[in-house]
């Protein structure tokens, strides 16, 4: 594409941006992220995915996005940098414990994960403090996955595979919980429902639900029988609920099929969606699926291509249709400093703001955007 080209495409997206964000605001890493965390309501961490070495940083998002009102008088509108230090190994999953400032990550690759101290006021350094054994059957299946709990608890679940699921106590190592599971399937989403509950999602689309607390066997949601048998892979994600066993689930399948189920009747799709996107060569770990944790319905979707897609769930019905994006953010796309097709690697809800994401591409741009929505048809929760 020439140069004057591009320029009028940009200048295009810009003043139509100017009708469809309420805030846009990008910052440029020196090496891409597949990785974004919030850390509190104003920062997140990111982290380098090169086989060599790769930084970890705590940014502190633009003071602009947050002055509703009068933000003509905040002058600070960019990222900045507030902690950060360096790991030896790609991060390709990265948690937080939620009212601590300690991080846990994973290469993706080993069953082994990395403890971090993310500094304080009297440090501005992220520091390596510790490591967790995982077991895997297998070296070449899966990716593994973490999660955190709801609370501050020093705990954290991890595993590539569903036999391989575990909860381990982050000072000492010990194993709190082991998932009773006699399947190998290959992880392709983990997280807690609740704080004693978890989801583990494998990539054949089935889910195991369960407690903590108990020993008795998971329960098994395999998807519905008639969806998806050409499907090469499946991830998933769930809402926020206060019965987790009421929560619903959505399931994204490498031919971008969207099916939405409920934990208490998971054999029945009760929404389901057809996007319409490019899909060869996509793979699993280059998908993020997310329910709007303030937003009834709405769920975001990226790594199809260099735009994310936010979708309205409660217009789909049992039948298949062709899903409407609600918004689409092609910042990435247009903006590309290469000039060339960046994938979004990652993106994230905001955990309050009901309409502002990050998504983070594979140029190495962050961006985070509050979009407005002119339908009208999103409820705040």
């Amino acid at each position: 594409m020439e140069e004057s080209e591009f320029e009028d495409i940009l200048d295009d997206w810009f003043i139509e941006s100017l009708k469809t964000y309420k805030d846009l605001h990008v910052y440029q890493l020196e090496h891409p992220t597949q990785v974004i965390e919030w850390t509190s309501g104003k920062t997140v961490c990111v982290a380098g995915c090169r086989p060599s070495k790769n930084e970890i940083l705590e940014l502190r998002l633009p003071l602009k996005l947050f002055a509703d009102e009068n933000k003509g008088l905040c002058a600070e509108r960019d990222f900045k940098v507030v902690h950060g230090g360096f790991t030896d190994v790609p991060v390709h999953c990265l948690r937080h414990i939620p009212g601590t400032r300690c991080l846990v990550t994973s290469d993706g690759v080993s069953a082994h994960l990395q403890v971090w101290d993310l500094g304080g006021d009297d440090s501005d350094v992220i520091q390596r403090t510790g490591s967790i054994s995982g077991r895997r059957r297998s070296q070449t299946e899966g990716r593994t996955r973490i999660a955190a709990p709801p609370t501050s608890l020093p705990q954290i679940l991890h595993g590539a595979q569903s036999c391989d699921v575990r909860l381990s106590q982050l000072t000492s190592g010990q194993t709190l919980y082991d998932l009773e599971c006699d399947s190998a399937d290959p992880l392709s989403s983990l997280l807690f429902l609740s704080g004693d509950v978890f989801l583990a999602g494998c990539s054949n689309g089935n889910i195991y639900v369960a407690d903590t607390r108990t020993s008795a066997a998971p329960q098994l949601s395999p998807p519905p029988v008639s969806l998806g048998e050409s499907a090469l892979w499946w991830t998933a994600d769930a809402s926020a609920c206060p019965d987790p066993y009421s929560s619903r689930v959505v399931r994204l399948s490498s031919a971008a099929e969207v099916v939405v189920t409920d934990l208490r009747n998971p054999g029945v799709a009760v929404g389901r969606a057809r996007l319409d996107v490019a899909t060869r060569g996509c793979s699993l770990n280059d998908v993020t699926l997310s329910w709007s944790p303030a937003l009834n319905d709405c769920l975001a979707v990226s790594g199809f291509s260099g735009n994310v897609l936010v979708l309205n769930s409660s217009l789909w019905g049992a039948e298949l249709q062709e899903a409407r994006p609600l918004f689409e953010h092609r910042g990435h796309t247009v903006s590309s400093s290469a000039r060339s097709d960046a994938l979004v690697a990652s993106h994230v809800w905001h955990p309050d703001r009901a309409r502002t994401l990050l998504s983070a591409a594979s140029d190495g741009s962050v961006h985070v955007w509050d979009w407005v929505d002119h339908s009208g048809s999103d409820g705040a929760t």
